[in-house]
């Protein structure tokens, strides 16, 4: 059994006679600027809501990151010695540290290097943006 909707669902079309003499021009525009400001608020205080979200969520990320960035530096350090220590068996002392110092200076030109050409890319296609 079902119920009946107690409210009929309003008409798609007003008839504009009824329309007409029940409203003005200057109704229309202050209702219009009553759900703009509304519309505007909400806005607002959705972005609002976003921010603080992200902001929150950015502190604790960078607790997090902080920790990986140490451990990556200890585990390279680490590396660093084993080199070392292994080497200096095979070639001496004075060149396995020439050897492992040779490597981490090619290493970081290389890394510098592929970040130039990042930034070379990125410096391209914002010229490409600004001519078109």
């Amino acid at each position: 059994m079902e119920t009946p909707d107690p409210q009929p669902e309003p008409p798609l079309v007003k008839d504009e006679a009824s329309d007409a003499a029940t409203r003005s021009l200057i109704d229309d525009v202050r209702q219009l600027a009553v759900d703009g400001r509304t519309l505007l608020e909400a806005e607002l205080a959705y972005q609002k809501s976003r921010a603080t979200l992200a902001g929150q969520t950015a502190k604790g990320m960078a607790g997090w990151i902080a920790l990986a960035l140490a451990l990556v530096f200890f585990a390279l350090m680490a590396l660093v010695m084993g080199l070392l220590l292994a080497l200096t068996p095979l070639i001496g002392g004075w060149l396995a540290m020439l050897a492992v110092v040779l490597g981490i200076l090619l290493a970081a030109a290389l890394s510098g290097w592929a970040a130039k050409r990042k930034w070379q890319a990125m410096e391209r296609r914002l010229k490409e943006e600004e001519a078109a």
